[in-house]
């Protein structure tokens, strides 16, 4: 069995992941914090730490980051890239954000958020965006930030191989 493509995220699994890098919550695997990353072509493993910090997921890429796998509910049952994938592909380098925009998503309860909006991501980011607006961020600039970010993630293009780790337990 081959690896297939990734189907492209929904632009609020890039929200989500500017939250996780702005929040500490990516750890890289040894193999990468003793000096590879993915522009040095070096395969490697993260962890992600869910909203809450209640879950850990767990991401793996090989090198080149010509195929990535990780282990949350959209990347295992929807078939695209969740935000676990996202965060650690900005945070190895093999995407780039703005970090001053990337920052303004710290401390996001997102797990709470779609709960109240029922898994309506769009109107979670909405919620998000106008607080962030409230307090004068440029919502456009914020908008095109991501939008750049889900951009650079179509040309890179990873792979989903077809073996895959199964999402941990607990909602």
């Amino acid at each position: 069995m081959s690896p297939t493509a990734w189907k492209p995220p929904p632009a609020a699994k890039v929200y989500e992941a500017f939250s996780a890098v702005a929040d500490g919550r990516v750890h890289l695997g040894a193999e990468v914090e003793q000096g590879g990353s993915a522009q040095g072509g070096q395969a490697g493993s993260a962890e992600v730490e869910s909203s809450g910090r209640d879950r850990r997921y767990v991401v793996e890429w090989s090198a080149g980051v010509t195929s990535i796998t990780a282990n949350d509910n959209a990347s295992y049952w929807q078939g695209y890239l969740g935000y676990p994938a996202v965060a650690v592909l900005l945070a190895i380098g093999a995407l780039r954000a703005d970090r001053t925009i990337v920052d303004l998503l710290a401390g996001v309860p997102w797990h709470e958020l779609n709960a109240r909006f029922k898994r309506d991501y769009d109107a979670a980011v909405d919620s998000v965006l106008s607080d962030l607006e409230r307090r004068g961020a440029d919502r456009g600039r914020i908008e095109r930030e991501v939008d750049d970010v889900l951009a650079q993630l179509a040309r890179l293009s990873p792979q989903r191989p077809p073996r895959r780790r199964r999402p941990p337990s607990g909602g």
